[in-house]
This record gives C-alpha cells, sequence and structure tokens, in this order.
C-alpha cells in the first residue's frame, strides 16, 4: 500500500514538473515588445526566441527580422564577452521568417548576415572568427586569427550538425548536407556536402548556379 502511493505521489509530482516546463516552453519565450527583446537591436514583429535559451549577449548588436523562429538552445552571441566595446553597431542579422533549429550558435566577432527565409536543422555552427596554431608555445585556445564576415544567401537551408567557418559566403538557394563543414563559397543554387564541403549538384537541375 506504501509503495502504490509513493509511486502515485511519483507520477503526480513527474506531470506536475512537466506542466510547468511545457508552460515555460509557451509562455517564456523572447518575443516582440518584451523587456527581453528591447535588448536587441532589432526584434521584429512576430518573431521569437524558444525557452530555454542559451548563451545571448550584446543584443544590441544582433537584428532580428520579422516572423523568425530561434528554436530552444540557441546561443546568439557577438563579440567574447558581454559588455565588450564592439568593432560595428551591428554585427549579426538574421533576416524575415527564418528558422535557426534547437541547439544551434551563432557566434559573431565581425559581421555574419544571415538572409531571408533561411532554414537551419539542429545544432549549426556559424562563426567569423576561428583559432590559430603559428605561435609555439602559446595554447591554441589563445590563439586568434583576423575576422572575417560571413554571409548565407536567402531560402538557403542548413541541415544538421553544419558548421560554416569564417569568411565564407554562401549563395542564394543553397543546400548544404548534415554534419558538413563549409570551408569556402558557395555559390547560388548549389547543393554541397561532406568536410570539407564539396560541391556535388543543383538544387534547380535547369539551372546553373548564379
Amino acid at each position: 500500500m506504501i509503495q502504490r502511493l509513493r509511486a502515485a505521489a511519483r507520477a503526480r509530482f513527474a506531470d506536475v514538473v512537466l506542466d510547468i516546463y511545457e508552460w515555460l516552453h509557451r509562455k517564456a519565450a523572447i518575443v516582440a515588445g518584451s523587456r527581453h527583446a528591447a535588448r536587441f537591436g532589432r526584434f521584429g514583429r512576430g518573431s521569437l526566441i524558444c525557452f530555454p535559451p542559451q548563451v545571448i549577449y550584446n543584443e544590441h548588436a544582433i537584428h532580428v527580422g520579422e516572423d523568425t523562429i530561434i528554436g530552444p538552445g540557441c546561443s546568439l552571441t557577438v563579440g567574447m564577452a558581454p559588455g565588450q566595446e564592439l568593432l560595428a553597431p551591428t554585427m549579426l542579422e538574421i533576416g524575415d521568417r527564418c528558422v535557426i533549429g534547437r541547439n544551434s550558435a551563432i557566434a559573431a566577432h565581425l559581421q555574419i548576415i544571415i538572409g531571408d527565409d533561411v532554414y537551419f536543422a539542429p545544432n549549426v555552427f556559424v562563426t567569423d572568427q576561428n583559432h590559430g596554431a603559428d605561435e609555439a608555445g602559446v595554447p591554441i585556445g589563445r590563439q586568434t586569427q583576423p575576422e572575417r564576415p560571413v554571409s548565407i544567401g536567402a531560402r538557403s537551408w542548413l541541415a544538421t550538425g553544419v558548421v560554416v567557418t569564417p569568411g565564407v559566403t554562401i549563395g542564394e538557394d543553397v543546400i548544404v548536407g548534415a554534419n558538413s563543414v563549409v570551408t569556402i563559397d558557395l555559390p547560388a543554387g548549389s547543393i554541397a556536402v561532406g568536410a570539407p564541403a564539396r560541391i556535388i549538384g543543383h538544387s534547380n537541375s535547369d539551372r546553373p548556379p548564379r
């Protein structure tokens, strides 16, 4: 009898915790008009950042377009630390109607521009700065290479686990396959896969890359 009561209490407790978690997912998103959204340089109407966010800082240099959804567990960071003096007033731009999949991370140190209607699957990573290994005896984590801007064209699709490295320009209507590492520019309409990514075709067989 006592075991049954304990089991029932445990089940009830689990239900309550899950109900609270689901409520937070619905109610604790960052939405236009909220105090947290006001920290951003721009936060478009109809956009939201799902609960729970991961790391977000220097929001004043981040512009989010309209009707864009940023999934749970995502990181949006500008510079190296909160409150840092930045290189430009706007360093991360995400267009209208984009979807940034859960647990993705975008780290801007100079400029990252994401066009309209771009879709990220989960666990995509985009950065415009990397580490170097030129100084003997200096930990690689303390060696940085110059920032190089990144651009991702409108209507492109980055599948699960894609990494976009500094200096890359991805054209419009590009498809990048799962777990690819993009180290070269990808022309509009191309399909790329691999680590490092290579072009294997075009998203419209009747139209060569523009």
